[in-house]
């Protein structure tokens, strides 16, 4: 496992949603900022989202499982 995946699997539920949810706030105030004026380093936005990804399939793969 590489080591963003272990960080990811080390929270529990409601560290997971907390995340996501700062994760989406952290994305839009690039977004706008980028907007505005570019950012340094772009690439920050994709990377940003990837991580969005990978909260919510972890999150959505414990409640599959919980449902079994």
């Amino acid at each position: 496992m590489n080591k963003k995946y272990q960080e990811i699997v080390g929270l529990n539920d409601k560290e997971l949603q907390e995340r996501i949810e700062a994760e989406k706030a952290n994305l839009s105030r690039m977004r706008l900022a980028h907007a505005i004026s570019p950012l340094e380093n772009p690439s920050q936005i994709q990377e940003s989202r990837r991580l969005i990804a990978r909260l919510a399939t972890e999150l959505r793969q414990r409640e599959l499982n919980n449902k079994n």
